[in-house]
C-alpha cells in the first residue's frame, strides 16, 4: 500500500497538538542515513530543574491495553481483532494490527477509508521505512549471512511473518471491507511487505516500558541506541503514568548533542542486526550466538524429546570473562536416553484428557529446567556433562566449517554486494562469531579433557568396552 511521509517539522507540530512536553530537545534528521534521533536545542532546564526530558502523555503510548480501547469505538479494529483469534490477545499481535489500519487509512481516500482516525494515524507518517533490516534484504544480501547464526534466524522470521500474514489474509477474507481494500485491490491491496512494514516498525521501536510491558511509545522511539557509558537518558514510566525520558546521573547535555537511549546493553552481536539493522561500532565481540541441535535420528525416544521440550532446540554460547560459558536446557534432552532412566509416558488428566509427561527413573519432571538439577545429583554427572560438551563441541565445529565453506567458496553474489550497508554488518558479524566459536571449541576441548579424566568417566568407559567386546549369544528360540 501507499505510504506517505511527513517531515520533522510536522513531527513537531504533532507533538504540540498532542501535549508531548519537550524540555530543550527536538528531532534531527541525521546526514549519516541512520535516520531520525532526539538532539539538544539548547540547554534543558532538567539539568537544573530535575524536569523530564520528555513527557509522553498516557494515552499515547501504544500497548495491547490501549489497542483494545481503541477498538471500542473502532468496529472496523474490533473486527480484524476479534478475526484473528488468540494472536490479538499479545501485545505484538494488537500492535501490530492496529498499525496495519493506521496505514490502511492513510493509503485510502474520502469514503475508502477504513478505521478511526487516532493521533497514531498521522504520527506512522513520521516513522521511516525499516529498509536496513534484514527482513528487507533481497536474496543476494540474505545470502552474506550463510553460516551465520543470523541465516537461521532471519529464514525462521520470514516463515513466521509469512504464517502470520497468510492467517490475517485467511481470517479475514470474509469481512466485506478487508476483502473490498485489502484482498481484491490488486496492486494497491495488502502485500507480504506492508506486513513487514508494520512488523519493523514494532521490532525496531517497541520498549519494555515499566509498568506497561511491551509497548511503542511516540517520540521517544526516534531516539538511537548507545549501550555502556555512552547512554545518555532512560525511559521510565512516572506517577501518572505517563512515559518519561530523563537524563541519566551524572551526565551532561550541550546544544546539538545527541540524547540517546539504550535498546539492551546484553544484546548480542546478531540480535542488534536482526532487531536494529546494524551492529553498533562500540561493539568488539558477538557476545553470544545461539546454535539449534537436531535430535539424533535414530534416537528411539526423538518424537516425545520434541513433544515435551519447551526450551528452544539448540544452545546459547556466550562470553564469560577471558573464557566462555554455554546455556541450553535442550542440550540434555539431547544427551540423555532410555538406558540412562529417562521415560516418557501417557497419562490421563482430571479432566479426561491424555498428556505426554516425562520421568526421570520414575520421578516426574514438571519443568524442562528441572533436568540438569536431577542429572547434576546421578554418580554418572560427568559421563552425562561429557556427552553434552562432546555434542556441543561437533555443532560448534559444525558451524565453523559453514563459516569457512562460504569464506573459501568466493561466490560471484558475495562480490555482487560488496561494499553494501548489509555486507559491512554480516562481514562483521561473520569475524565477531568466529571469534568466538573458536574460543568455545578451545574451552570445551579443555573441558572435555578434564572430564575424561574423571574416575567415574574412566570406568563408564571400561565397562562399555567389555561389553562391546563380549560374543553375542546364541538365539535357540
Amino acid at each position: 500500500m501507499r505510504r506517505e511521509f511527513l517531515s520533522n517539522i510536522d513531527l513537531e507540530k504533532w507533538a504540540d497538538l498532542n501535549d508531548v512536553q519537550r524540555d530543550g530537545v527536538y528531532i534531527h534528521s541525521a546526514e549519516d542515513g541512520k535516520g531520525k534521533r532526539i538532539v539538544v536545542s539548547s540547554r534543558p532546564d532538567s539539568l537544573q530543574q530535575n524536569k523530564p526530558l520528555l513527557t509522553i502523555p498516557q494515552y499515547l503510548i501504544l500497548s495491547l491495553e490501549t489497542v483494545w480501547i481503541y477498538a471500542k469505538s473502532d468496529r472496523q479494529l474490533e473486527e480484524v481483532l476479534n478475526a484473528v483469534g488468540d494472536y490479538s490477545q499479545t501485545a505484538r499481535g494488537a500492535i501490530l494490527i492496529f498499525l496495519l489500519l493506521q496505514v490502511t487509512h492513510n493509503a485510502l481516500a474520502g469514503p475508502d477509508k477504513v478505521a478511526v482516525s487516532t493521533p497514531w494515524t498521522q504520527y506512522v507518517k513520521f516513522v521511516p521505512r525499516e529498509d536496513r533490516l534484514p527482513t528487507f534484504w533481497t536474496e543476494g544480501e540474505r545470502a552474506l549471512a550463510t553460516g551465520t547464526s543470523l541465516e537461521p534466524a532471519l529464514d525462521s522470521k520470514l516463515r513466521s511473518l509469512e504464517r502470520e500474514f497468510v492467517h490475517l489474509r485467511d481470517s479475514t477474507s470474509s469481512i466485506g471491507w478487508c476483502q473490498r481494500r485489502w484482498w481484491n485491490a490488486g496492486a494497491d491491496g495488502l502485500t507480504f511487505d506492508d506486513w513487514k512494514g508494520v512488523d519493523s516498525m514494532y521490532r525496531s521501536r517497541a520498549l519494555d516500558l515499566p509498568g506497561t510491558g511491551h509497548a511503542m511509545v511516540p517520540y521517544i522511539d526516534m531516539a538511537n541506541h548507545a549501550s555502556g557509558d555512552d547512554t545518555v537518558a532512560l525511559y521510565d514510566t512516572d506517577v501518572d503514568g505517563n512515559a518519561i525520558l530523563v537524563l541519566r546521573e551524572g551526565k551532561t547535555l550541550r546544544m546539538d548533542d545527541e540524547v540517546t537511549i539504550t535498546y539492551g546493553d546484553d544484546k548480542g552481536a546478531c540480535e542488534m542486526l536482526f532487531s536494529y539493522g546494524f551492529i553498533e561500532d562500540s561493539m568488539t565481540s558477538a557476545r553470544e550466538i545461539f546454535l539449534d541441535l537436531e535430535i539424533p535420528g535414530g534416537d528411539p525416544l526423538k518424537l516425545a524429546k520434541k513433544s515435551i521440550a519447551k526450551s528452544p532446540p539448540g544452545f546459547k554460547l556466550f562470553e564469560s570473562g577471558a573464557a566462555t560459558d554455554w546455556h541450553g536446557d535442550f542440550v540434555w534432552l539431547v544427551c540423555v536416553n532410555e538406558e540412562d532412566g529417562l521415560d516418557f509416558r501417557i497419562l490421563q488428566t482430571v479432566d479426561g484428557e491424555r498428556e505426554l509427561k516425562m520421568f526421570w527413573k520414575d520421578k516426574e519432571i514438571s519443568r524442562e529446567s528441572d533436568f540438569r538439577d536431577l542429572l547434576k545429583d546421578e554418580q554418572l554427572w560427568d559421563v552425562f556433562q561429557l556427552r553434552a560438551i562432546a555434542t556441543l563441541q561437533g555443532r560448534v565445529e559444525q558451524q565453523l566449517l559453514a563459516l569457512e565453506t562460504v569464506k573459501a567458496s568466493k561466490s560471484p553474489m558475495h562480490e555482487f554486494q560488496k561494499g553494501g550497508y548489509p555486507y559491512f554488518h554480516t562481514m562483521k558479524l561473520r569475524e565477531f562469531e568466529e571469534k568466538l566459536m573458536l574460543q568455545a571449541y578451545e574451552d570445551f576441548e579443555h573441558k572435555k579433557n578434564e572430564l575424561l579424566a574423571s574416575q567415574v568417566v574412566q570406568e563408564y568407559l571400561a565397562l562399555a568396552n567389555k561389553e562391546q567386546e563380549l560374543p553375542a549369544e546364541d538365539d535357540f528360540t
